[in-house]
């Protein structure tokens, strides 16, 4: 096993599987949280570690340990094991998920970043989702004939706030989500609304379909929900823990019990809410981006830019949705048809973003 973002909430949630069903880890990659790594490393005896920063390679407690983006391909291409967890954030998960199918490796991935920047270039039935909401419709199309897929959004930091409140509210606003402590980038997307756009990309090269949309759930128990031709709606409900998708992604069979069983008499009521574009103003390009998907590539470079200004204090957050927009618009009928156009559609996406005031 292969897990890149060991450290990273689904990485750690990887190694409690691994550890329950003793898979041997042959490689770890993390970023910058080196004692959390060593602890791992200690574990799970990989063969091979990779990290972030070349400056920090000697604070690793292994015999060999690649760096920087290089260092990640390299691993994957020296390592032996064929099932690999991409777990990675943002647009640094994107090579490895194409060097790893490249090697014909069996993906589980979880970095949905890499989907919606390249997914006209990559073969998405080759992958396995982690994402517990594209998890759920795959659990639950079953071969039946699909009429629309359906996933849910927790609706972030502002879910409850007063729409003129929204307008000024600050990065730590941001970070404050209703429902769990994830990672800073996903949190953010989470309160724009940016992740549910990822999602729903990442679900139109997984299924092959734009017939998708996603709803407010504010407990975040239901997870999708798969509307049939028949006219009847199936929906995905489990506890809050990507350990079940990940079991499912990286064992043969799962047999055991994975997660606690929902008590029904303890669940409060489901609310399902519209995702209203005067709370959420990315999600009047949501049509647009389903039906213009290498858009995605724009969007991730604009929303990651526009994510460290305004981590900095240079503006609020409505501004910041506004820079997302601007530069999204200023980049229609992009095309491209290789890596190499991507990395530089990346680059000036990401310098136009800089640039506005």
């Amino acid at each position: 096993m292969i897990i890149l973002g060991s450290t990273g909430s689904i990485g750690v949630n990887t190694l409690n599987i691994c550890r329950r069903f003793n898979i041997e880890v042959e490689a770890l990659v993390a970023g910058n949280n080196i004692e959390l790594l060593n602890k791992q490393i200690k574990e799970f005896n990989p063969k091979y570690v990779a990290i972030s920063d070349c400056k920090r390679a000697k604070e690793v407690n292994a015999k060999r340990v690649f760096c920087a983006d290089e260092g990640i391909l390299e691993l994957l291409e020296v390592a032996n094991s064929k099932k690999v967890v991409n777990a990675l954030v943002g647009y640094a998960g994107l090579m490895p998920t194409i060097k790893a199918l490249e090697l014909n490796k069996e993906l589980s991935l979880a970095n949905k970043e890499s989907l919606v920047i390249a997914g006209s270039l990559i073969d998405a039935s080759k992958i396995v989702p982690i994402d517990s909401e594209h998890f759920g419709l795959w659990y639950l199309k079953n071969n039946r004939s699909i009429n629309k897929l359906i996933i849910t959004a927790s609706g972030g930091a502002f879910r409850d706030w007063d729409i003129e409140d929204i307008k000024d509210a600050t990065y730590q606003d941001a970070l404050k989500h209703p429902n769990w402590s994830m990672g800073s980038k996903i949190t953010i997307d989470s309160a724009s609304m940016v992740n549910k756009l990822f999602e729903l990309l990442e679900a139109k090269w997984l299924f092959d379909t734009t017939n998708i949309d996603a709803v407010i759930e504010k407990n975040s128990v239901v997870h999708a929900l798969i509307e049939f031709k028949d006219g009847s709606t199936t929906a995905h409900l489990s506890d809050v823990d990507m350990k079940l998708p990940i079991a499912y992604a990286i064992l043969d069979r799962v047999e055991d019990t994975i997660l606690k069983p929902l008590d029904l008499l303890e669940l409060n009521k489901i609310d399902f809410r519209e995702i209203q574009e005067s709370r959420y103003p990315i999600w009047q390009i949501k049509e647009h981006l389903l039906n213009n998907p290498k858009m995605g590539a724009v969007l991730n470079a604009a929303n990651e830019v526009a994510i460290d200004r305004f981590s900095k204090g240079e503006f609020g957050f409505f501004k910041m949705i506004d820079i997302i927009l601007q530069s999204y618009r200023a980049f229609d009928n992009i095309n491209f048809n290789s890596i190499e156009d991507i990395v530089k559609l990346d680059r000036e996406v990401r310098d136009f973003t800089r640039k506005i005031s």
